[in-house]
């Protein structure tokens, strides 16, 4: 069995002496697994980074083994990343994220959307809400969509402006007006109603996105949330400057809202 493609790195792990096993999405094969061997080695090492852009060839001798991965790099981002915290964080959340998704599954929407986050310059607004569209997206994978496209109580498509924390349906803000100490905001851009307006479109956003993903994801799994969640948030919110070294090294916490 063999196949080759382009493959974006999400993660790696050690394996005996001298090889590792690299997590990789690839377009059409969704997460595949590979041994590398000789991957520890300071030749491999730089292009073995989460979120580096990666030429792999896959064998096997049957099509349900682990195999072994060649690899070549093709775009390297993880040292530019390291000089911005945002995007480093940006990019180890992606990956974190993507290791959620069930091996050798295609998810391609998801796989484009975090190239797209990783590539190019983005204002911090920019970034913020193509990392929360993400996680939209993610629940929408995994198989816990939000129904965001009419309200749950009158049926109506405009002026959507709330989540219930159950339901995950959306409400508009004539039905919600008396209930909004109890539902979630939904900022408008996450259902294509114009742009970020500000850091609070941002914050809602992620609130909306992490009360579900704790919901249907973390808790269930016992997992924790990514540590560079939080420290992200703050710093699209305003919280936190991106070089403030008291965002250095996040320590994981358990997200999420309470119902």
């Amino acid at each position: 069995m063999e196949w080759t493609g382009e493959g974006l790195i999400i993660g790696v792990r050690r394996h005996g002496e001298t090889s590792v096993i690299a997590e990789v999405m690839v377009e059409g094969r969704g997460r595949h697994l590979g041994l590398i061997r000789g991957g520890r080695s300071s030749k491999l090492s730089a292009t073995l980074q989460p979120g580096n852009l990666v030429q792999l060839t896959w064998r096997a001798r049957l099509e349900e083994h682990l195999g072994t991965f060649s690899i070549e790099l093709i775009r390297g981002r993880a040292a530019g990343h390291i000089a911005d915290r945002t995007k480093l964080y940006a990019s180890q959340l992606l990956c974190d994220h993507l290791r959620l998704l069930p091996e050798r599954d295609p998810h391609d929407r998801l796989l484009g959307l975090a190239v797209h986050a990783l590539e190019g310059e983005k204002s911090r607004l920019e970034l913020g809400a193509t990392l929360a569209s993400f996680e939209l997206i993610l629940l929408d994978e995994l198989g816990f969509g939000l129904d965001l496209s009419s309200c749950a109580v009158t049926g109506v498509t405009q002026n959507l402006s709330h989540v219930s924390p159950k339901s995950g349906r959306a409400v508009c803000l004539a039905a919600a007006a008396p209930y909004l100490g109890r539902l979630l905001e939904l900022p408008p851009f996450l259902i294509g109603k114009g742009d970020v307006a500000g850091p609070g479109d941002l914050a809602a956003a992620f609130a909306l996105t992490g009360h579900f993903l704790d919901m249907h994801v973390w808790l269930p799994r016992q997992i924790d949330p990514p540590s560079t969640r939080e420290p992200l948030i703050r710093i699209f919110s305003g919280e936190s400057d991106p070089v403030d070294p008291s965002v250095g090294s996040p320590s994981p916490s358990r997200g999420g809202i309470p119902d």
